[in-house]
């Protein structure tokens, strides 16, 4: 970094190496940042930032929600007594079936990805007149992205081999002129007015190639037969535009009111336009001589109210309102066939309304700090991906369904216990809780997609909770076991097999503490993270307890004798004996640094630090990480654990310098 008085720049670079937890599992990733700043005249300056990232990762199948053949799923699902290892002709045997062999998915299955991304963005502030400044930002990301997977003739599973080629390319630019006037209005009012215009275009591609039956050896596309192909093309057009205005009372009372109005191309024809109000309320007491004078021992306290509304746009695809076809060949001539996923005309973003407020407090000269909000959410026209009747020609439908609340509180404490000459001891912990709930659903109840029909939207139960098949119990509530001692799933009068929510993956409360030691030029970093209250449906130990896949360890419970023989099959399909606590704390950082400032021209400061991350977790959960979710906690799923990797355990060594 440097420059001159009227121009100011900076560069940076950095590279990052990281093996992952399964072998030939890496990442590497190069990036370079340049900014420039140049001030024109009095009341013009100019801004021009440029960033450009390489990624790259070699990846190893993990098996998943809809994989056999990966890693982690030969690993889990195979007998006891397979030796994983190659025979002497360097041949894989298959643990159980279709079930590849694990260590011929690490040694010889080929997937990776590489990612160049370019991020610029131009600033023009001027400033024409006293209290009427103009922003106007023109901004690009643009990347390309290839991502290519082979897997070898005979591999167990997939025996003819397979090989697959994608290439995505995106372009996003985005235009934002910003008009701001500030104004005195007598001696104790101040108005500040903003008007606001966006447009953002993006388009992206994917040209995706996947072939079978290839030849021994190569691992290109064309070696074998085609068995499928897409290129596809897609755009969106966003405008906006908002106006705020702000006055300040005093230095004190702060009132906001403001409303933003969007058009969309992914909206619906007849939701093409959409308007989103707010309002918002702080008043500073601590600030009133009254205050001052009696309340000392607080020195500052904010109350704070706010409203707003916003939407969600995230989740709409830029086609989802049409009807999507795909190139199929048919009698020799190319042909359309309808997508899976039906479209829908009708399709608007969802709408957010928030009701908050709270308090700031600061005491004993900010030694001790408290910030408590409580809030109230409600969100409209909820997007999600229903399931639909095969009949339709269709499988699933993305529609909004529904509403969602939130309420619940969030509180922060800041502390300084101990602040001396050589020494300081900052703590922060914060502790929230959240209740969810859905309503409104046509029909009652969705089964999310990517859980197996598990996870589901239920009226009048939080969003994502576990539906499933549960033990048949007597009136006490103790499991019915037949003559065998074998369980068996509950059922109605008729003897139709009955489910029920067993399980919710949101959790009771989220809490975290931070303590921080610094002594001389010495600093340590300790944070801990705890989530309680929430379960896990581990669906990795439901197939391992097949005795097709070796039975995990619920096998040895029968042959000790603990379990009647027989029960773990009989158990298989009641899904209430894989309900999980995934309570957890976690160390969830460690960082021990020391700082000093070299007598060099050259740096003026000198940072060397080791960190640790996910060093330690405390919990009861039989699988490997209760906090990792096979769908990624998308669209409503969590709390699904299918041969998921867990949160990998980091161990950095650094070194920052400032020139």
């Amino acid at each position: 970094s440097g420059g001159t008085e009227n121009t100011k720049y900076y560069a940076s670079g950095s590279a990052f190496y990281n093996e992952g937890i399964i072998k030939n599992s890496n990442f590497s990733r190069y990036s370079a940042r340049l900014n420039v700043d140049q001030i024109l005249s009095d009341w013009a300056s100019v801004s021009v930032g440029l960033n450009y990232i390489h990624n790259n990762s070699d990846e190893i199948p993990n098996g998943g929600i809809a994989e056999v053949y990966g890693a982690l799923t030969g690993a889990n699902f195979n007998n006891n007594n397979f030796n994983p290892a190659p025979d002497a002709d360097g041949n894989y045997l298959s643990p159980a079936g279709f079930v590849a062999n694990p260590l011929e998915v690490i040694e010889t299955f080929k997937f990776g990805q590489q990612t160049q991304r370019f991020i610029g963005n131009t600033q023009l502030k001027l400033s024409p007149f006293k209290g009427f400044d103009i922003e106007y930002i023109l901004g690009f990301d643009t990347y390309t992205q290839k991502a290519d997977g082979f897997i070898p003739v005979g591999a167990n599973g997939v025996p003819l081999g397979w090989a697959r080629t994608a290439i995505a390319t995106s372009q996003l630019i985005n235009n934002d002129l910003n008009l701001r006037y500030t104004a005195n209005i007598g001696a104790n009012v101040q108005s500040q007015s903003w008007l606001g215009f966006t447009v953002q275009h993006d388009e992206s591609t994917i040209l995706a190639i996947t072939s079978n039956r290839l030849s021994p050896v190569v691992q290109t596309t064309d070696a074998g037969t085609v068995t499928g192909r897409g290129d596809s093309k897609s755009e969106r057009n966003i405008q906006g535009a908002f106006f705020q205005q702000t006055f300040a009372f005093s230095e004190k009372l702060y009132l906001t009111g403001a409303i933003r109005v969007d058009q969309a191309s992914p909206f619906g024809e007849n939701e093409r336009t959409q308007s989103y109000p707010k309002a918002s309320f702080s008043y500073l007491l601590s600030e009133e001589p009254f205050w001052k004078e009696d309340i000392g021992v607080i020195n500052t306290f904010k109350i704070r109210a706010s409203y707003g509304q916003s939407g969600n746009l995230s989740a709409l695809q830029a086609y989802e309102r049409y009807a999507n076809y795909n190139p199929q060949p048919i009698g020799g001539q190319t042909g359309l066939i309808p997508s899976t996923r039906q479209g829908n005309p009708d399709i608007k973003p969802e709408r957010q309304k928030e009701v908050e407020f709270g308090f700031d407090m600061g005491l004993f000269n900010n030694r001790l700090g408290l910030e408590f909000s409580y809030y109230d959410v409600e969100v409209q026209d909820l997007l999600l991906e229903r399931t639909i009747a095969a009949s339709t020609g269709f499988s699933s439908r993305l529609e909004n369904v529904g509403t969602m609340t939130n309420q619940g509180f969030e509180l922060m404490l800041r502390a300084v216990p101990v602040q001396v000459r050589d020494f300081s001891w900052k703590l922060t912990t914060t502790f929230s809780q959240n209740k969810n709930k859905v309503e409104g659903i046509e029909g009652g109840l969705i089964r999310l997609p990517k859980s197996f029909g598990i996870s589901v939207a239920r009226n009048g139960e939080p969003l994502g909770v576990i539906d499933g098949f549960y033990y048949a119990r007597d009136a006490n509530g103790n499991i019915l076991l037949d003559a065998n001692g074998l369980p068996s799933r509950a059922t109605d009068e008729n003897g139709v097999v009955l489910r029920k929510t067993i399980a919710d993956p949101n959790p009771d409360w989220i809490g975290s503490l931070i303590n921080e030691f610094t002594y001389k030029k010495f600093s340590l970093y300790v944070q801990l993270d705890a989530v309680q209250g929430f379960e896990v449906f581990n669906f990795t130990d439901r197939v391992n307890s097949r005795s097709s896949f070796g039975g995990g360890f619920r096998d040895a419970q029968e042959i000790r004798g603990e379990l009647a023989r027989g029960y773990n099959n009989a158990a298989y399909n009641i899904w209430e004996r894989y309900i999980e606590d995934g309570s957890f704390v976690k160390l969830r950082e460690l960082t021990l640094s020391y700082t000093t400032n070299p007598k060099t021209p050259a740096i003026s400061n000198l940072r060397i630090f080791v960190q640790g991350r996910n060093l330690l977790s405390f919990d009861d959960y039989n699988g490997w990480d209760p906090e990792v979710s096979s769908s990624g906690q998308t669209n409503g799923v969590r709390g699904f654990d299918f041969n998921e990797v867990p949160i990998p355990r980091t161990l950095r060594f650094g070194i920052s310098l400032t020139l």
